[in-house]
């Protein structure tokens, strides 16, 4: 079985921004840009990434953290943009007509020689997606920004080889803050975020066996600590490898491929 792998990289995960890296040799694709263009740059350059290979943005929905370079991005690099009719609808800035791309839903977009599937998810915003990035059989999902897991999110959860996935609060933690209680509850009501325990039972449940890497996302600055998620996952990860994708600085690069077939003879 040939292989075929893929890079990725968290250049930045929190309600601060969100921008995320996925490509082969020869084309790659960022998955949201909330992100300032330079900042972007500067973040990429030093993970040794270029540009160059970035043939397309995927948004995800319209919140902020999501789509703040956008606009300078795509029109500096002259980058299409794969986004639903309601996120667009609902940005603040306007987008080269252009370079706007429809997203279906379910349906692959071939982007280069990688392949990518959008999907709605449950999210607090007008029309929002989930994304699973394909190298001939490498799949990496990107999957954050969830106010439920649904059938739709653990089909494809089940098919990746690693996956970006939200664990953006404790339950404890979230109930002892100083957050107001309209807050605490867009957050935990099922339109909001995933919490560690809910994607924990994702995991556990779902995770296929080949999966090498999951990067748990979207934490969150109060609600949340890294050292408390990735030892939650890492009890039941087994060969998965955990990385928390911070909210401050990128993570390193990491190469995902699909398993070697080995036949006995």
């Amino acid at each position: 079985m040939a292989y075929n792998p893929l890079s990725i990289a968290s250049l930045n995960s929190g309600s601060n921004g969100n921008c995320y890296y996925v490509g082969n040799d020869e084309d790659a694709v960022l998955v949201d840009a909330g992100l300032s263009c330079k900042e972007t740059e500067k973040r990429m350059s030093r993970l040794g990434l270029s540009m160059d290979k970035v043939r397309a943005i995927f948004i995800s929905h319209e919140h902020t953290d999501h789509i703040k370079g956008l606009s300078v991005l795509s029109k500096k690099f002259n980058l299409p943009v794969y986004i639903s009719p309601g996120t667009l609808k609902g940005c603040k800035f306007e987008l080269r007509p252009d370079l706007v791309r429809a997203l279906p839903s379910h349906e692959a977009i071939m982007v280069g020689n990688l392949s990518i599937i959008g999907f709605p998810k449950i999210h607090d915003a007008s029309e929002p997606y989930s994304f699973m990035v394909s190298y001939g059989e490498t799949n990496v999902g990107v999957f954050t920004d969830l106010g439920a897991v649904c059938e739709q999110l653990t089909h494809y959860f089940k098919q990746c080889h690693a996956a970006f996935l939200e664990t953006n609060y404790d339950d404890d933690l979230l109930s002892k803050s100083a957050y107001p209680y309209f807050l605490k509850q867009r957050i935990s009501g099922g339109r909001g975020h995933l919490s560690n325990k809910q994607a924990l039972e994702l995991f556990t449940r779902h995770k296929p066996n080949f999966m090498s890497h999951l990067l748990l996302s979207h934490l969150s600055k109060d609600n949340n600590c890294p050292d408390l998620a990735a030892s939650l996952f890492k009890e039941h990860a087994m060969e998965t490898e955990i990385i928390v994708a911070s909210r401050y600085v990128e993570t390193a690069v990491y190469t995902i491929s699909e398993p070697v077939a080995v036949h006995s003879f």
